[in-house]
């Protein structure tokens, strides 16, 4: 750990984890929750993205120390039935949950084609690719989508109601990594807006409203107001879609009911998890992914999905990462 001449706290890569999981277990997690959960956000600043690391901290430990979340979660496979692995979370955080889940699933997905993940009863906090590149490093595809708090207004509408509601998916290859891709329904990640209401950017048009329902460029004022879907009303079709999937479909809270049975402590509401996990028919479906693979990237410009946030692991193992002193001072004195 270093400080800085610019109000900021350097630290190595290789001290993210530990500084997470410290702070982790003070709020009271027990030393298996905090490892996985402190191992998401190692990630996300190992591949630069900031908006779902270190930066979650606060929310973490806000919702372990108002006693929402279980920080000593025992997740459990309650139903396994031919096409269909059912995991509740305990009250915890996601991650744990995801690592009891993903060898189970593969397994269910290989064994029949295709398998449906059904995880409630759980706080979704991190970023998704990372539960969907785990699956493909098993060699299956898999698709997964969870929603949150009102953040995007239904098609035609100016009020939020669906939460971002991020899809991933992943795609196993036997020689490389896997192809990844996770997005918002939103234009813009909420995280990277929070962050640019912290540091004081403005936003590119087209990103939010504010309260009064017209374009803003202002950060704060999006987050008072709502956020755009992406394509207009086909993204609000997406964020829909994934309202039904992680929340109608398996019995768990949608996003507005979430909202409405939260406590506002900071940390993310109670949600629940779709996946799908599908396997590959043999080395003929691998050998003709890549041959997709390769008409894209003979073009000039393109890489495939993943690629850059994967470019950005050297830089940052070698320079490390910056947060605010503030932020690091919340994490500590927690």
């Amino acid at each position: 750990m270093e400080k800085t001449a610019t109000d900021t706290v350097k630290l190595a890569l290789e001290e993210v984890k530990p500084f997470a999981s410290a702070a982790l277990k003070r709020a009271g997690c027990d030393e298996v929750n905090a490892d996985a959960v402190a191992e998401c956000i190692f990630q996300a600043e190992r591949h630069g993205a900031h908006s779902h690391g270190l930066f979650r901290m606060p929310g973490y430990l806000a919702s372990l120390k108002s006693g929402k979340v279980n920080g000593k979660a025992s997740p459990k496979i309650t139903t396994s039935k031919p096409a269909v692995l059912s995991v509740d979370g305990d009250g915890g955080y996601a991650p744990l949950a995801h690592q009891y889940m993903a060898k189970p699933l593969a397994d269910l997905a290989k064994s029949q084609g295709v398998a449906l993940g059904s995880l409630t009863n759980t706080f979704h906090f991190a970023a998704l690719w990372q539960e969907v590149e785990l699956l493909a490093r098993q060699g299956v595809a898999a698709f997964a989508c969870t929603s949150f708090k009102p953040a995007l207004p239904p098609a035609g509408g100016t009020k939020p109601l669906y939460g971002t509601n991020p899809v991933a998916f992943a795609w196993p290859r036997e020689n490389a990594e896997p192809m990844v891709f996770d997005q918002a329904s939103a234009v813009m990640a909420r995280g990277e807006v929070m962050i640019a209401a912290r540091e004081g950017h403005t936003l590119p048009d087209g990103v939010g409203i504010g309260p009064d329902g017209k374009p803003t460029n202002d950060p704060n004022e999006v987050l008072k107001g709502a956020m755009l879907p992406y394509g207009g009303y086909k993204g609000a079709s997406i964020a829909l879609m994934v309202e039904l999937l992680a929340g109608a479909l398996i019995g768990e809270q949608m996003s507005y009911e979430a909202a409405a049975n939260d406590n506002n402590d900071g940390g993310p509401p109670r949600g629940g998890e779709f996946i799908l996990a599908l396997a590959p028919n043999g080395n003929a479906s691998l050998k003709s992914a890549e041959g997709l693979f390769s008409q894209i990237l003979v073009q000039e410009g393109t890489r495939l999905p993943g690629d850059g946030r994967r470019m950005k692991c050297a830089k940052v193992s070698e320079n490390g990462i910056e947060i605010p002193q503030s932020l690091f001072e919340t994490i500590n004195s927690k």
